[in-house]
């Protein structure tokens, strides 16, 4: 695929996230008046996500009318050019007003991400990668951390209603017993950019979809990161575990925590 047509399509996205954004910010507002709809046990839906879903695939299809798109509410199917979207990622947060949650864009070709994009509307925060062309946050370029030791690392752990409790349990009892920090934010697509922008070390979860995690783990790879091979195994349509960070804890984590999630059998 042409370089060109990567980044007028880098460009698009980095737009229609923040038109999106600005959705999400109104219904956000407006308090009281976001509906939700449970999809099943503690996985929500708002009007804001099917609002914002709807306007990103017309935009999506007027632009690109030959792309594929793949959303977490619409669903949809392999493509060769495949957008893979999330409306709100974190809509739990959404829902309760607490604000932590973002638009997530990635732009998946011929077997690789190729852009991805993730807006925190609150803070209005534009975090974007290209392959082959860095991380930035507002354009400004971001880096991972350089933390070296696990006890000055913090994790954001995060939890999946797709795996038993007790592998969640373990997970994060493997972490404090390997002398890291966590936190559970609800939000894959802002924890890996806070891994890409260097507010914390790593992002780790035993199952998430790809419109959840996409675009993120490219902002790690551009910022310097490391980052699972995520659509192994049919991960790009049928999910996975992902484990993402800084350097030089790779080995420290990738030695307490299980085969799942590190990818070593």
């Amino acid at each position: 695929m042409h370089s060109s047509d990567i980044a007028r399509r880098h460009a698009f996205a980095q737009e229609i996230a923040r038109e999106a954004g600005a959705i999400a910010r109104r219904y956000f507002d407006a308090g009281d008046s976001i509906r939700t709809t449970e999809k099943g046990v503690h996985d929500l839906v708002t009007q804001a996500d099917l609002d914002i879903d709807r306007f990103l695939i017309e935009q999506l299809r007027q632009a690109f009318p030959d792309d594929g798109i793949l959303t977490e509410e619409s669903g949809g199917g392999a493509a060769t050019r495949l957008w893979v979207i999330d409306p709100i990622d974190g809509t739990t947060n959404f829902a309760r007003r607490v604000p932590h949650f973002a638009v997530s864009i990635a732009f998946h070709a011929e077997g690789r991400t190729e852009s991805g994009v993730v807006y925190n509307p609150i803070r209005d925060e534009m975090f974007a990668a290209r392959r082959g062309f860095g991380a930035a946050c507002n354009g400004r370029p971001m880096r991972v951390r350089q933390t070296r030791d696990a006890t000055d690392a913090l994790v954001d752990a995060g939890y999946s209603l797709k795996r038993p409790v007790a592998d969640y349990v373990a997970l994060v009892g493997r972490l404090l017993e390997g002398g890291f920090s966590f936190v559970q934010n609800g939000s894959a697509a802002i924890g890996l950019a806070q891994v890409a922008c260097g507010r914390i070390d790593a992002y780790c979860e035993l199952f998430l979809h790809s419109w959840d995690v996409l675009a993120g783990l490219l902002l790690v790879e551009e910022a310097g990161g490391w980052v699972s091979d995520f659509t192994a195994g049919g991960g790009l349509l049928h999910g996975n575990a992902v484990l993402a960070g800084t350097p030089a804890i790779r080995e420290p984590l990738e030695r307490i925590l299980p085969p799942e999630i590190t990818g070593r059998g």
